[in-house]
């Protein structure tokens, strides 16, 4: 919206060229994400406490701290980050690039099945919300939808190919069918792996805010010819402005953390989770970074795989690997706070995201 405005009076106003530029208008939105969380967090929780009575429902299996001490906390603050990034993306990004759209689209729709399941989990008073296949093929349609849709907007032969980290004018071709179901695989691999990290204060933001920053830089880098062909990085018209929507999922999640830190007066909720990992998910399909995804996210794909692991051992087997999954009830089971978790696991997504932005330039 801003930049539509501006650019039309650039010759008439005096600093109205400064929104041409995409660094300035990420700053623009990042703040802009942060003041609706903060101005609009307090009358959301609030709300949500007094529609949601009890709060979210603890998983009867869960850690027993936790049906000690997070029972009434709201759930579904996912649409605090939501409405903050969308809005703050509607009024500084390019309206006209349809990668900003696609990716936005295919976030709003992952937050709508979560919020469908949030919303079942609170009407039953349980942790059963939508039923996993039917959430896996919805989540199945968007994500084919998003592919495909990008692998328009892609010049050829990127359109249909994947890039390989550390590896310079290489593309590996996987034709249109095999390219749509390895980007669905990403989309919904990535908002199911988030959402499974999802499980203690402030845990799943901080690594999604630090993936969110990683591919803002990614998009900014591929989607100019200068810089991309510096690093000899594929050249991706138009998705640098994707680099305004994770400004606005940085600050989205500052403001949303604001009220998640320990204890946290508010969850995220599957609305948050779900959305958060296919906004990421649909960005490094986009930005042809798919398998960088898998390094620079290296900590949900460690939660996810936990989940594997403990279910086929024990289904295989009898015995569990871990004393529980994923991975960061582990560890509680093991008697580690869990600040201490929560912080650990940040560093460790810190030096992923350090590992994966390497192969920018290592090549």
């Amino acid at each position: 919206m801003f930049y539509e405005l501006m650019t039309s009076m650039k010759d008439a106003l005096p600093g109205a060229n400064l929104f041409s530029y995409i660094t300035f208008r990420a700053g623009g939105a990042l703040l802009t994400a942060l003041l609706i969380s903060f101005l609009l967090g307090p009358w959301l929780i609030d709300t949500l406490r007094a529609r949601q009575g009890k709060g979210q429902p603890i998983r009867k299996d869960g850690p027993a701290s936790h049906l000690l001490t997070k029972v009434g906390t709201p759930t579904m603050g996912g649409l605090l980050i939501l409405i903050s990034a969308l809005g703050a993306s509607l009024l500084w990004g390019d309206l006209s690039n349809m990668f900003l759209w696609a990716v936005m689209l295919t976030t709003l729709g992952f937050g709508a099945i979560g919020f469908s399941d949030d919303y079942l989990k609170l009407r039953s008073s349980s942790s059963d919300g939508v039923p996993g296949r039917i959430k896996l093929l919805l989540e199945a349609i968007i994500a084919v939808a998003t592919v495909m849709y990008i692998s328009k907007l892609l010049p050829a032969p990127m359109a249909t190919s994947y890039a390989i980290p550390f590896v310079k004018d290489y593309l590996l071709p996987l034709g249109l069918p095999l390219f749509v179901v390895a980007g669905v695989f990403v989309i919904v691999g990535a908002s199911n792996a988030v959402n499974l990290t999802d499980g203690l204060d402030g845990l799943a933001i901080v690594p999604t805010m630090i993936a969110a920053m990683s591919f803002g830089l990614i998009a900014y880098l591929v989607g100019n010819a200068v810089f991309s062909g510096y690093l000899q990085i594929h050249y991706v018209p138009g998705t640098g402005e994707l680099a305004v929507f994770c400004a606005a999922l940085i600050g989205a999640g500052l403001g949303f953390l604001w009220y998640n830190a320990p204890p946290a007066a508010v969850f995220m909720g599957d609305t948050g989770s779900l959305a958060l990992g296919g906004a990421i998910g649909s960005i490094a399909v986009a930005t042809k970074h798919e398998l960088v995804l898998a390094i620079i996210g290296g900590l949900f794909v460690l939660e996810a795989v936990s989940v594997i692991v403990q279910v086929a051992s024990f289904k295989l087997t009898g015995k569990r690997v871990f004393a529980m999954a994923p991975l960061h009830h582990h560890f509680e089971q093991r008697g580690w706070a869990e600040s201490t978790i929560v912080i650990r696991f940040w560093i460790i997504s810190v030096v992923l995201a350090l590992i994966g932005l390497a192969t920018l330039k290592l090549r």
